[in-house]
This record gives C-alpha cells, structure tokens and sequence, in this order.
C-alpha cells in the first residue's frame, strides 16, 4: 500500500495546543466496524464511555508516566544544547542514557554539556542524531531532571510548555514507580477518577500494562511503501497479574478494550501458550498495518493521529483504511481536536 492511501489535510485551528478545560469535557467518535457497512455510531461527550462498556469487558491501559525528558544546557561557549533523554543503555543501571542531542553536528564525544555546576558527559555518538550521555550519578540525572527539565510536548503544539502539562500532559492511571515515557500515551487522558470508578462498577475490569513511549511514536513514514516502515524498539511489560486477568476475561467471553495504539502493541506483542497470554518484559518494535491478524484485541480507543503516521495505520488496520478515513473527515466537519490534546475515537 501506498502512504498517500493514509494522507489527509486537517485545517491548523483543530490541532489542540490545550488540553479541554475538564478530561472529561472533550468528545468522543463512536466507530461501528462490526455493521454491514462499517460506519459512524455517535459523536457524544467522552464520559459517555461507560455505555459502550460491559460487563466482563477489560479496559486495557498504559501506566507509563511521563518524565521531564528535554533537557537544556550550554557547552562551554555558551551555546545552547538540548539533550532530549530516550532511554537507559543498560536497563539495570539508569546514569547512561540514549539521547537526541541538538545540534548534533557541533558537539563532540567527550564534551561535557554544563547545567549550571553539573556537568553531562556526551560518552558517544551513536548515530543518527543519538548520542550515549552519562550523568555522574543517579541523584544527579534526577536533579536535572528536576530542576531543568521541560515537559516533552509533541512538535505539532506551537508553544512552550507550561505549569499545567506537567499534570495534563500525563494520564491519571500514570504510575509513579513506571517513569520511563517521552510521549504520554494520549489515548489515557481523557478519563478521570470518577469515570474509571464509574467503569468498576459496572463490573468492568481495569488492567494495567507499560510501554514507556519513545520519540519514535512520532516519527513520520517517509518511504512510499508502508511494508518498508520501520518502528523503533520501546520497553514494554505486561505483569502476571495482567495476563491473569485477560485469560479470565476471555475465557468467560468478554471484550478487550485497548486504550491507545501503545496497549494495542504491548497486547499484540504478548508470547501466548496454549492459547492463553503470558506476562512478559522486553523490547517492543512490533508494526501493525493493514494486514495484521488481531489475536487478543476487541475494541480500541484512541485519539486522532497525524496523516502518514504509523498510528493512523495501525487504526486503518484495526477498523479497515476507508472507515478510518471516511471518520476522519467527519471529526474534520464536526469540528472536533486533533492530536495528542485533542478529542477521541472508539472503535467497536
């Protein structure tokens, strides 16, 4: 397939440079994949969720939280350098870090990259822009993390970021113990306390997985063959627990609701024996498009995603390319927000 077949205009006022006043407030399109044609349900306010719930069903979502990742210092000239922190080198051990360090082309290995008295090593270039930086100790990385880090909001949100992104920009399931994302795993943020207690109730249950998001969840398909794309690797785990819960939710019949294209991967990229799903903990770089067979997921929520993106066609090969894009420029009529702060999708 072509990457034009998932190319769309979208009018620069619907891209969300705010999140809505309330999670809750913003809206959500209702996709009906399983009709005779597929087509479009409902538009209606996110906390209308619940309805499409049922009992049994599992909410599936991402738990990663989001961390400070951009940082800014000066090399000893004076000129400004950004370290954009992906990832450890060595899970085991956190003061070496992939990073994207610009500009790449005039800093050296070796250099040492100044926040006010501490100091960042830049031990390597790894190439493409990545470089292997280490901070002198653990205590320090988290201290200027603190104290000079900025929240890493998408390139698309023409604006810096400000006090209230480092609530907003994160789900409330974000777990404290999970700090690990670059990227906020979008599809989360619409839920409050009250509506996933409200899903609870309903006999509905929530099951939490993690896949730390990298900068590549933004990175634009540039071949023209989608087939040739390539996913960079992100950290993901799904607990015993977790499995446990989806095998007893499917074993008694119930749906598997992913929120967000990262649960999507992480259930898809689960092992499973004897038909049953088992927990695991590795690296990810699974690439769905149209094509993939779908083992364990029923229903997705997800926000609207950028034309010529590896999200869009991990959608279009959940819900097929034409409903996909037949919803989208609806969400284009009505008016609704696109992008990481924009309004949602539910597909059945």
């Amino acid at each position: 397939m072509n990457i034009s077949l998932f190319d769309y205009k979208l009018p620069q006022e619907l891209i969300a440079q705010f999140p809505s006043r309330r999670r809750d407030r913003s809206r959500l399109m209702v996709l009906d994949r399983s009709g005779r044609p597929p087509g479009l349900q409902a538009i209606c306010p996110f906390r209308r969720i619940v309805d499409y719930l049922s009992p049994g069903d599992a909410l599936v979502v991402n738990n990663t939280k989001v961390f400070k990742a951009r940082l800014f210092g000066h090399r000893a000239t004076g000129a400004k350098v950004e370290i954009f922190l992906v990832r450890p080198v060595d899970r085991l051990q956190s003061r070496r870090w992939y990073a994207l360090v610009y500009p790449s082309r005039r800093v050296k290995e070796g250099e040492r990259i100044l926040f006010d008295s501490s100091r960042v090593l830049l031990a390597r270039d790894a190439g493409g822009g990545t470089w292997e930086v280490e901070f002198e100790s653990d205590r320090q990385r988290r201290t200027i993390i603190s104290r000079f880090g900025h929240v890493p909001l998408p390139h698309y949100i023409k604006r810096k970021d400000e006090p209230c992104d480092i609530r907003r920009y994160q789900t409330v399931f974000a777990h404290p113990n999970n700090i690990g994302a670059v990227a906020a795993p979008t599809a989360g943020f619409h839920f409050t306390r009250s509506i996933l207690d409200s899903i609870k109730a309903r006999g509905i249950e929530l099951v939490e997985l993690c896949l730390h998001v990298g900068p590549g969840t933004f990175k634009p398909v540039t071949v023209d063959n989608v087939d040739d794309h390539v996913v960079d690797p992100e950290m993901a785990s799904l607990p015993p627990e977790a499995a446990t819960m989806l095998n007893r939710v499917r074993e008694r019949g119930g749906k598997i609701v992913a929120v967000g294209t990262t649960s999507v991967r992480t259930l898809e990229s689960a092992p499973m024996q004897n038909g049953m799903i088992r927990p695991f903990s590795a690296m990810v770089d699974l690439y769905i498009r149209p094509g993939h067979k779908f083992r364990l997921v029923d229903r997705l929520l997800t926000n609207f995603h950028l034309p010529k993106s590896s999200l869009l066609i991990l959608v279009s090969a959940f819900a097929g390319r034409e409903p996909v894009m037949q919803a989208y420029q609806e969400a284009i009529s009505q008016k609704l927000r696109f992008y990481s702060y924009g309004d949602a999708m539910l597909i059945l």
